[in-house]
């Protein structure tokens, strides 16, 4: 299944996980989430069935998940590794 830039869901037992395609998002919208009847998860649970089922793109289902995550507080901030903060230096100065 495509795959994403990881992102790493923290729900509310505690449990962290960290989700990089449809099939992970599948996994992590079965986990602890604060509202399960909040209408952004029911609208990431249906657009990631239908992504499974080949009749929605990946992409679409994948940031409706996102949103959903950080609609509830569940999605732990992106951090930037050193190799990326060096390239964007490099970038900033002229050198990309």
């Amino acid at each position: 299944m495509t795959r994403f830039l990881p992102v790493t869901i923290k729900f509310v037992d505690g449990g962290t996980m960290v989700v990089s395609s449809i099939t992970d998002a599948k996994k992590a919208l079965g986990g602890r989430w604060k509202n399960k009847e909040a209408i952004a998860y029911g609208a990431a649970v249906r657009l990631v069935d239908d992504a499974l089922s080949g009749i929605c793109r990946p992409a679409v289902a994948f940031a409706t998940f996102k949103e959903a995550a950080k609609e509830q507080g569940l999605l732990k901030p992106e951090t930037r590794s050193s190799a990326l903060v060096m390239l964007d230096e490099l970038w900033s100065r002229g050198g990309g």
